[in-house]
């Protein structure tokens, strides 16, 4: 979940899963567990050993979380998902036009500047204390597999010596390894050396080095803390602002397909294109994507605003090529209110992210639906990953007159904070809440004070459980550190990281849903039809 501060170098929000192409795996059903009952978890984890040699990392990460369901307390399999998901980090940064620009830009000293600046940051906002020796250990730990990576070594080790690559990494396990680490000079004397010594035996940047330092240190902390290239925080806060540059697609690829789109945005270019939810990229600019990763192709996507980009495109209607131009897409957080049952004036709202504009939307969307003879509201919050902590609290004040809304708690004063609903302007008409396994963070908030202040009912199955806020600081040398600086909780006090909200009615998950963004069909969609029985049978009533 993300929120603002008021220091200039400072944005906190509420992150809940902003990314398809980062966040995907995280909150991805296990899809393997059903197998892994027939095998020993010695076989998943050389299963998972074989996926990582492959360089499958996504597929690894899958499998690892699918078997830690069967046997949580493996350590090998706990340690397999942590190597995987490493690698796969160092994949997406060597495959971040934005991060290799500044690499090839930031000399070691600028490196060690900005890694100053990460390590500040953590030891003054992050949640829990921190010691250095750790933020450190796991710098080392991601140079290390960094130095199994291909593509960090074709970028900066291209033809060296496997062998004296070896040395090297064996050198970091038997000298370096959680070596202590006492403060910033400590760490920075550590560093040097490293580099040092990378620079001698393999002539390897120190540049290079200490981002793995840079890029490492947030990896002893939770999963939702991490170093942010310049990419991706222009691309956060394009989500915070509903709004960015492009053409109006969520892409993922599929190895040996190419990139499925996954949504394509009302009114965008892609849209305006012929581009539909289903289709597949084979091509970007002449270029085949069907073996690239969706990082690889989204470099590809990117220009600025009036330029084209050239697609081959495969549909149920066949092969064709088009060209899309480039331009301000702007992303309404409420893709679609209609009024879905006229005869006893159900409307249906769905939502998809609390951004700055979300109040505004919302407030809009619910006067034309009473025009259009609302009694009662059905509020989708399905997949929705969450978005800025004072969207959720602006949005829920519309629904609740009095009372607290939500209470942030973290290590530091400013952290401390409890947000309370206002009662003018409050609708009081009876409300379903939906919610499923991808509700995340600011739409937690959402249901936990629907729950806590009896304001309605909760229909669809548990929410995600991420019960945490995040800061994001922007840092000098570009880019940014997202921390989680406090938890959050319910007007009764709950906080359900890891947990999540409980739905009152609970509804059978369908296979993969075919909802697209800006639909809803209430003949065929479970939820949505249960929400309706529950209206039109007295179950829910209006705020008192």
């Amino acid at each position: 979940m993300l929120s603002f501060g008021s220091r200039p170098l400072q944005r906190v929000v509420t992150c809940g899963l902003l990314f398809l192409s980062g966040f995907a795996w995280a909150a991805q059903p296990a899809r393997a567990a059903d197998a892994a009952i027939q095998i020993s978890a010695s076989d998943a984890v050389q299963t998972g050993v074989q996926l990582e040699r492959q360089r499958k990392w996504r597929d690894a990460i899958d499998h690892y979380k699918s078997a830690l369901q069967t046997w949580p307390q493996d350590e090998h399999l706990t340690y397999g998902l942590r190597r995987a998901q490493f690698q796969f980090a160092i994949d997406r940064r060597y495959t971040d036009r934005s991060f290799l620009t500044a690499i090839k830009s930031m000399p070691r000293d600028a490196a060690l500047t900005q890694f100053d600046e990460v390590l500040s940051q953590i030891h003054a906002h992050f949640v829990d204390p921190i010691d250095t020796t750790s933020i450190v250990a796991h710098g080392t730990e991601s140079l290390w597999l960094a130095l199994a990576n291909e593509r960090f070594l074709d970028q900066n080790l291209f033809g060296a010596d496997a062998s004296r690559v070896q040395q090297f990494r064996q050198l970091l396990r038997e000298k370096y390894w959680n070596k202590p680490v006492s403060n910033r000079d400590g760490a920075r004397q550590m560093i040097g050396e490293i580099c040092d010594i990378g620079y001698r035996q393999l002539g390897l940047d120190g540049g290079a080095v200490v981002q793995e330092y840079i890029y490492g240190a947030c990896n002893c902390l939770d999963d939702y803390s991490n170093v942010l290239t310049p990419g991706r925080l222009q691309d956060l806060y394009g989500n915070i602002e509903g709004e960015f540059v492009g053409i109006g697609i969520v892409m993922e690829g599929e190895l040996g397909k190419g990139m499925n789109l996954v949504q394509v945005l009302p009114q965008s270019p892609a849209s305006e294109s012929g581009l539909r939810a289903g289709d597949v990229l084979t091509a970007i600019e002449g270029q085949d994507c069907r073996f690239m990763t969706t990082d690889e192709a989204a470099g590809l996507m990117t220009g600025p605003s009036g330029s084209k980009v050239r697609l081959e495109v495969v549909s149920p209607n066949g092969r064709r090529e088009v060209s899309v131009t480039r331009r301000e897409v702007h992303v309404k957080s409420i893709p679609i209110a209609r009024i879905v049952d006229s005869e006893h004036g159900i409307a249906y709202l769905q939502m998809t992210g609390f951004q700055k504009s979300t109040a505004q939307e919302l407030d809009e969307a619910l006067v034309q639906l009473r025009k259009q003879g609302m009694k009662s509201l059905i509020w989708d919050l399905r997949s929705n990953p969450g978005g800025l902590l004072t969207s959720a609290v602006e949005v829920l004040d519309r629904f609740i007159g009095n009372g607290v809304l939500v209470e942030t708690r973290g290590r530091t004063y400013d952290q401390n904070y409890t947000y309370s609903a206002h009662a003018p302007g409050t609708w009081d008409l009876p409300i379903v809440l939906l919610i499923d396994g991808n509700s995340a963070s600011a739409s937690e908030i959402v249901a936990g004070a629907i729950r806590d202040h009896q304001r309605g009912l909760i229909v669809g199955r548990k929410s995600f459980g991420k019960w945490s806020v995040q800061s994001i600081y922007d840092l000098r040398g570009g880019g940014g550190v997202r921390l989680t600086t406090a938890k959050f909780y319910s007007p009764k006090g709950d906080t359900l990281g890891k947990i999540g909200v409980k739905p009152d009615l609970a509804i059978e998950a369908v296979a993969k849903s075919q909802r697209h963004l800006g639909e809803v069909d209430p003949q065929n969609d479970s939820d949505v039809r249960a929400a309706i029985e529950a209206i039109r049978g007295g179950r829910v009533t209006a705020a008192r």
